[in-house]
Formats: C-alpha cells, sequence, structure tokens
C-alpha cells in the first residue's frame, strides 16, 4: 500500500508544478487551477486511507462540509472582495499549521512521552513561529483591505526595538522548547510570540503596499505547510509548501519593484520608510478640465488606438463588463483596443487581469506595463477607469512624492487621455495625481459602470 501512496504523492506533485506553470500565461490560468485542484484531491484521498485516529466516514463529513463552505463562499465573495479572501485563506494555512505542529508535538511529548529527534523538533518550532505570524498578519491585512482597520501605517515608539526583542525572545523559547520538551511552557510561549509578532509586522504597513503584504504572508503560508511536511514525513506537504513558499516570495519581490519598495523593509515589517498615509497639501493647486458623456463617445469614435487603464475603482463599481461592450463597439470601427496592467494595480497581484477575465475580455488584449508602456506616446485615447497612482507622473518628477521611483505607466503620453472617477479624492499612497491638471486630461466624473453605460449608448446612436 506504501508504494501506491508515494506514487499517488508524486502524480500531485507533478500535477502542482504543472499547475503552477500554467499560471505563469492568463490564457492557461484556468486550466492550471483545475490541474492544481485535481493535485490536491489525489494527495487529500492518499493521505485519508492512511489516517488511523478517526474513522473514514468522519473524513468524508469533514471534506463535504469545509467543501460545501468553501463553494458558499466562492459564490457569496464579490470580486472586490477577492484580496481579503486570499489574507484569510493564507491566515487559515497559517493557523492549520500552528495546530498540525503543536498538535504532534503535544501527542509525543506529553501523552506518549517520547523525545522528539532534532530535525523534527526545528520543523515544529518553525511551523509554529512562521504560522503563528502568518495568521495573525494575514488578519490584520484582511482588516486594513476589509476597512474593518485603518488603513494606514499604524506605528509607535519603540515598535522596531519591541519587534527585534520578541523575535530573541522567540529563539531563547525555542532552544528551551527542544531542550526540554517535557515542558509545555516553551511552545505556548512560542505560539503566544508567533502570534503578536505577526500583528507587530503588519500594521505599520500602509494600505497602498497591500499587494506586496498579501504576497508575502502567501509565501509564508506555503513555508509554513513545508515545515509541516517536515513535522508529518509527508512528502506532497513537503512539495506543495515549497512550491507556494517560493513562487510567494518571487512574486513579492516583483511587487517590490513595481512600487519601488525594498523587500527587506517589507520583511521587517515596514522597517524605514512606510506608506498609505503620504504627506498632502493643504488645498489643491490642480484645474481639472471636465468632459462629458457625448464628447466622451465623440472621442472614442474619432481614435485609431484606444488603451485602457483599469484599477481599483473599476473593480468597486463593477464596471468591467461594460467597458467590454466598450471595447466590442470600438472593434466595430476598426479602433485597436487594448488594456494596459500594472503589476500592481488593484489590491493584490493579478487583480484587474481576474476582473477582466470575468467580463470574457480576450486573454491577448490584456498587456502588462513593461509591453505596452512605449505604446502610450504613440496612442490617440488613454481611458482610466478608478486607477491612481499607478499613472501618477509625480513618481517620475517629484523626489518629494511618497511614490517616487515607483514605476507607472505612461498614460499622460497619450495624444488625449480621460479619467473615470467618482470624485478627486487620492489614491493608496494619499497624494494627488499631477496627471489630472495636465492639458491633455479630461475628467469624466461619476460611477464608472454608470457614465460609460451611456458613452456606450452614444456610440451606439452615432
Amino acid at each position: 500500500m506504501n508504494i501506491y501512496i508515494q506514487i499517488a504523492y508524486l502524480v500531485s506533485s507533478v500535477l502542482f508544478i504543472i499547475g503552477i506553470k500554467k499560471l505563469n500565461k492568463t490564457s492557461e490560468a484556468r486550466k492550471g487551477n483545475q490541474l492544481s485542484a485535481v493535485g490536491m484531491l489525489i494527495a487529500i484521498l492518499a493521505t485519508v486511507v492512511q489516517v488511523e485516529a478517526i474513522t473514514l466516514v468522519d473524513i468524508l463529513i469533514c471534506m463535504v462540509v469545509g467543501g460545501a463552505i468553501g463553494l458558499y463562499i466562492a459564490y457569496k465573495v464579490e470580486m472586490t472582495q477577492m484580496p481579503e479572501m486570499v489574507a484569510l485563506f493564507n491566515g487559515f494555512g497559517g493557523l492549520a499549521s500552528v495546530a498540525v505542529a503543536s498538535s504532534d508535538y503535544w501527542l509525543k511529548t506529553q501523552e506518549k512521552m517520547v523525545d522528539v529527534d532534532i530535525i523534527t523538533a526545528i520543523s515544529i518550532i518553525l511551523s509554529v513561529f512562521i504560522g503563528g505570524i502568518t495568521f495573525t498578519g494575514s488578519l490584520v491585512a484582511w482588516g486594513k483591505l476589509s476597512g474593518k482597520v485603518n488603513g494606514n501605517a499604524i506605528t509607535f515608539k519603540g515598535q522596531h526595538p519591541l519587534n527585534l526583542i520578541l523575535f530573541i525572545v522567540s529563539v531563547v523559547l525555542s532552544v528551551f522548547a527542544v531542550m526540554y520538551q517535557v515542558d509545555p511552557t516553551y511552545i505556548v510561549g512560542l505560539v503566544v510570540i508567533s502570534f503578536l509578532l505577526g500583528i507587530l509586522t503588519v500594521i505599520p504597513i500602509g494600505g497602498a503596499d497591500m499587494p506586496v503584504v498579501i504576497s508575502l504572508l502567501n509565501s509564508y503560508s506555503g513555508m509554513a505547510a513545508c515545515t509541516t511536511g517536515f513535522v508529518l514525513n509527508n512528502n506532497v506537504l513537503i512539495v506543495a509548501g515549497a512550491l507556494v513558499g517560493a513562487s510567494g516570495i518571487i512574486l513579492t519581490n516583483i511587487m517590490c519593484k513595481a512600487m519601488n519598495r525594498s523587500l527587506i523593509s517589507v520583511l521587517l515589517g515596514g522597517f524605514g520608510a512606510t506608506s498609505g498615509g503620504g504627506p498632502t497639501a493643504e488645498g489643491s493647486d490642480i484645474v481639472v478640465k471636465e468632459v462629458g458623456v457625448e464628447e466622451a463617445a465623440m472621442l472614442f469614435d474619432s481614435a485609431s488606438s484606444v488603451i485602457v487603464v483599469p484599477g481599483y475603482g473599476m473593480a468597486v463599481a463593477q464596471a468591467q463588463h461594460i467597458i467590454r461592450e466598450l471595447s466590442e463597439q470600438c472593434e466595430k470601427r476598426n479602433i485597436d483596443f487594448r488594456f494596459a496592467i500594472h503589476p500592481v494595480a488593484g489590491r493584490m497581484p493579478g487583480h484587474m487581469n481576474v476582473l477582466l477575465a470575468e467580463a470574457n475580455v480576450p486573454y491577448d488584449k490584456l498587456i502588462e506595463m513593461d509591453e505596452i508602456n512605449d505604446d502610450f506616446a504613440n496612442t490617440d485615447l488613454v481611458f482610466i477607469v478608478g486607477a491612481n497612482d499607478v499613472v501618477n507622473p509625480a513618481a517620475r518628477s517629484n523626489p518629494q512624492s511618497p511614490i517616487y521611483g515607483m514605476p507607472i505607466l505612461n498614460a499622460d503620453k497619450a495624444r488625449t487621455v480621460i479619467v473615470s472617477k467618482r470624485s478627486m479624492g487620492k489614491g493608496y499612497a494619499g497624494v494627488e495625481n499631477e496627471l489630472f491638471g495636465y492639458p491633455n486630461c479630461l475628467m469624466l466624473f461619476g460611477d464608472a459602470k454608470q457614465t460609460i453605460t451611456k458613452v456606450v449608448g452614444e456610440l451606439k446612436d452615432m
């Protein structure tokens, strides 16, 4: 039986690797997700047949209940709430690692009264420590994204020295937990400190950096799962955790570059410069020019090339479907119509890709920043829908700006720019957008879904 279980784990691991590889391309992402899900099902079934503590019926009941909860959440959660859901999933993964590792430690040291070997003991310590940070850190991230926790950077005097002290204490507790395994006090203390560190390392990170935080916590959940695999001597858990941990840290690094952030500062909980509440002026000297629905429709009708820059405002307005209709109207007029996707547009990596894919926008129309940035200068019309910081020229021209040095989409270089916004509100970074005052920029105020619906209506009548 053991050989068949190992073969099943091998098949699962291969499916995980292929699935993650396919997630690299938007056109294959759905299939990659399905392959990974099949791999996980195989791994679960292979593990279930080895369980002796509870009956198969109990396990199946748990699977059905868990599956029903997941299905309910999948249908209920709005696309705008996807980042919060991802944050919670990361947190639950971390909590699972804490629960499994600590219970294995308790079973061996308190009930069976046997010594845990050094490799397993270190794996337990890492599972508890990383998993605990992931759990509470993800809860804070969820709170910031959902508005239940202040989205600005929350700091206090002595915050970083306190984190350092807690880390040193956790190391000491870890050593004692290995040396004096019969005393559960040390492992309990480590759990408490890991929970506290998770909170303290995420609260000083502002809302503007949430895409980076989500990627990092995703990596943490993978690393916690990997170490838990060593605790249980489960090969497929080691492979799956390593894949998630490695891909998460790579994505975190990509996000940091896209936002001109230091990976070290994020790892240390906002050490150094934080964002989410940059300096703002008392009054704005930006003079904007408004455009009406009819004039906007005429500009679309007369353009030969259009680039849409989506942002979180599009997600809030649920305007992705009407934008697809806008693209269809433009393409009927032989207008080159594409979407420029900034790596951190929205509140999590790939947020805009998911929204537009939901609206059946062709994958080949979604162009990444590096591939499309040089095309803006030769574009007739750029339509910005709910994006702000990712098109702010201050990132290039204003050294005093909190977003200075952040790579942005060169929307301001187009012949004409139309910005769809509810108001002149600032973006996540808390700074005004210089683009709004540029001579080639026109503001289309109002709910994006409603105003674009009117624009599409005008185009149909032309």
